[in-house]
């Protein structure tokens, strides 16, 4: 009980440093302006809380997905390998926006991979070459399903004049001409891509990666996916050390100001480290539940699932995100209407603005009683005997308590 009470005193406090200077409540200028140096101060921490992390490689940039799809996809058969390479080079080729310059740290597997393909990709005649054979090969496609369309319909009708001999001889003869026309140009752009993958293949950095992705071994594809599921577990605890390496110093700062500042009463001082002591304690609070939801719901919601597909009770799941939505609204409410918006609050509110304190309507000037629901606004000061107001804390006369 008494721990209760330190606790509810100690939040008091603080309140009072973050609302009030020297005993009196802020002025309208002064809280705009502390406003707008939590919201800079916040926005710096911020941004440099984004420059210290992104020291760390993430798995993205620590294994590209360049190098995942090189080393672990099995596919790359002298068929089909071509295409894939396409994809990689004039993938984000085009793109206006700038690339950050930090070189990151990379798995050393994938090092002559992304070099390889980083030389192609800067190479603006090879890169010309892939994208020219990009847009050819889709032509091709198309044209292979026309032309597939129109054997399907030559044939139909070519059964269709049979039975009915001259009639249809017209048709039959014009999709014969167009499927000739079309087969024709499929046969030219067939050449077409034949030369540009000719081409890209007489490259020495292209036939460089061709002779180590043959020369990949299993081993190497199991030691990069070890890495890379190590490095997926990992890295939000690390992100969280690398975070916290940034902001505790931080808050440690703004908590002896404000322990120094409230010692020796410098109310300008207490007042200001108190909002930087909160605004330091924000991003703190958010990183340490971000990183418990990357490690441990993803976990257990697999886990969860699976349980219920074994019972096929998999409906229930949307029972228990009802629940959990009742619940955090029924906490909600508490808080907001036992803590936030209390009745004694309201009463302050209505009293200082010279409200009825029943009703929230305002007062007529000199009204001891509201004109509008009839609620007596005043009552007798037990200490003094002069009229305070009904729901009045304090006597206005006197300042005795409304308990005496």
């Amino acid at each position: 009980m008494g721990s209760g009470r330190n606790s509810m005193n100690r939040l008091a406090k603080i309140r009072g440093h973050l609302t009030r200077l020297d005993g009196q409540p802020l002025g309208k200028m002064a809280l705009v302006i502390l406003l707008f140096l939590d919201l800079f101060i916040l926005t710096a921490i911020f941004n440099g809380l984004a420059d210290h992390t992104r020291q760390l490689a993430s798995p993205d940039e620590f294994i590209p997905q360049t190098c995942r799809e090189i080393v672990l996809n099995e596919q790359w058969n002298p068929t089909t390998r071509i295409d894939h390479l396409a994809q990689l080079v004039t993938s984000y080729s085009g793109s206006y926006y700038r690339i950050d310059e930090r070189e990151p740290e990379r798995h050393p597997l994938c090092e002559p991979y992304l070099d390889l393909i980083g030389a192609m990709k800067r190479d603006k005649p090879l890169s010309a070459a892939f994208e020219d054979r990009k847009k050819v090969a889709y032509e091709v496609r198309e044209l292979q399903r026309d032309i597939d369309r129109l054997k399907g319909a030559y044939d139909t009708t070519l059964l269709e004049t049979m039975a009915k001999e001259q009639q249809g001889q017209p048709a039959v003869t014009a999709i014969r001409g167009d499927f000739q026309k079309k087969a024709a140009d499929l046969n030219q752009l067939t050449s077409q891509v034949a030369a540009l993958e000719q081409t890209i293949n007489a490259d020495a950095r292209v036939q460089q990666l061709w002779t180590r992705v043959e020369g990949l071994q299993k081993s190497d594809r199991d030691l990069l996916l070890s890495d890379l599921r190590r490095l997926n577990f990992w890295y939000p605890v690390k992100k969280l050390a690398m975070q916290l390496l940034f902001l505790l110093p931080l808050f440690a700062i703004f908590y002896a100001w404000n322990s120094v500042s409230v010692r020796r009463n410098r109310g300008v001082q207490a007042l200001v480290s108190t909002h930087l002591l909160i605004v330091a304690f924000i991003p703190i609070f958010g990183k340490i539940i971000e990183t418990l939801y990357d490690i441990i719901p993803h976990k257990l919601l697999e886990k969860l699932i699976r349980f219920l597909e074994s019972f096929k009770l998999v409906a229930i799941w949307h029972y228990l995100l009802i629940a959990l939505a009742i619940a955090a609204g029924l906490f909600l409410i508490y808080i907001c209407q036992k803590k936030l918006f209390t009745r004694e609050r309201l009463m302050e509110r209505r009293i200082a603005k010279g409200e009825c304190q029943n009703c929230g309507k305002h007062l007529p000037a000199a009204s001891s009683a509201c004109p509008f629901c009839g609620d007596n606004q005043f009552k007798p000061c037990p200490h003094c005997q002069q009229s305070m107001h009904v729901h009045g804390c304090y006597c206005r006369h006197c300042g005795a308590p409304a308990a005496e």
